[in-house]
C-alpha cells in the first residue's frame, strides 16, 4: 500500500508544504485532512484529546502516532513513550521531531512488550477497520497492558450523517455491514492510495465488545458532536 499519509508528513516537516491530503469515503463524501493540523501544539487540540493526555501515565504506547503530537507532548511530561505506527513516512517524521522511542508495526504484530496506558486518539480505534474484527484486536490489546494498564480511545457515533425521517428513525442502507465501517482512499500529489476500511463505533457497540473479552469500559467525556472518550481496563 502507498504510504500516502507518511509521504505527506515528511513533505510537511521538510518544508514542501504545498498542499493537504484528500480523502474520498464510501459516504459519497470528499474531504481533507490538513496537514498543519496534525503537527498542532496540545493547546491547539480537542477537549477530549487533552483530557485523553491528561489521564495518561506509566509506560504509553502511543498506537497511529501519525506525526507524533500526542508523543511529544507526554514526552514533555516525562512519561516514556513509544509511538507505534504502520505508516515508514509517519516513523520517521516522529524521530526527526524528537520522539525518542518509535516502532514502524502493524499493530497486530507488535508484541513481546507491555505498557500501563495504550493510547488511540484521532478516532484510533478506525484501525480495527470491521466491526468483525474488534474481537481480535481488543483481546490483542490486552497482551500489551501490564496488570492495571487502560486504554484510552476516542471514537465517533457516526448515525447522524444518515438520513433521519419525521418520526425521528434514521434510515441507514441495508448492506449487512455496520453503518460505522466507512471506506477510503486517500490522494495526494497526483498518487492515490488503495481503498482501507476505518471504524467509527458508538460507545454503546463499544462497550459490548469490551464486556464480551473480559474488559471493563467506561465513558470519560462526550464531545459536542457524537464523539467520545473511552477508557477501557482489564475486569
Amino acid at each position: 500500500m502507498k504510504d500516502i499519509f507518511g509521504m505527506a508528513l515528511q513533505d510537511y516537516q521538510g518544508g514542501r508544504y504545498s498542499e493537504d491530503i484528500t480523502t474520498s469515503s464510501s459516504l459519497d463524501e470528499e474531504d481533507c485532512i490538513p496537514l498543519p493540523y496534525l503537527f498542532r501544539s496540545y493547546g491547539d487540540m480537542p477537549k477530549l484529546e487533552q483530557r485523553a493526555l491528561e489521564l495518561c501515565r506509566g509506560e504509553v504506547l502511543d498506537i497511529g502516532a501519525g506525526a507524533g503530537s500526542h508523543s511529544l507532548y507526554l514526552q514533555g511530561k516525562g512519561l516514556k513513550v513509544t509511538a507505534l505506527d504502520t505508516s515508514a513516512g509517519a516513523i520517521a517524521t516522529c524521530s526527526k521531531r524528537g520522539v525518542e522511542e518509535t516502532v514502524h508495526s502493524a499493530l497486530l504484530d507488535y508484541r513481546g512488550r507491555t505498557f500501563d496506558t495504550l493510547l488511540m486518539l484521532m478516532n484510533g480505534i478506525g484501525i480495527v477497520g470491521r466491526l468483525s474484527h474488534m474481537h481480535d484486536y481488543l483481546l490483542h490489546f490486552k497482551t500489551l497492558l501490564k496488570p492495571g494498564g487502560q486504554i484510552l480511545l476516542d471514537s465517533s457515533d457516526i448515525i447522524y450523517m444518515f438520513e433521519e425521517d419525521d418520526d425521528g428513525g434514521v434510515w441507514v442502507p441495508n448492506t449487512g455491514a455496520y453503518y460505522g465501517e466507512v471506506e477510503f482512499t486517500m490522494a495526494y500529489k497526483g498518487q492515490k492510495s488503495d481503498s482501507f476500511f476505518w471504524l467509527y463505533v458508538d460507545y454503546r457497540t463499544l462497550s459490548n465488545a469490551a464486556m464480551a473479552v473480559g474488559l471493563q469500559c467506561e465513558l470519560v467525556q462526550e464531545g459536542k458532536h457524537y464523539d467520545y472518550l473511552a477508557r477501557l481496563w482489564c475486569a
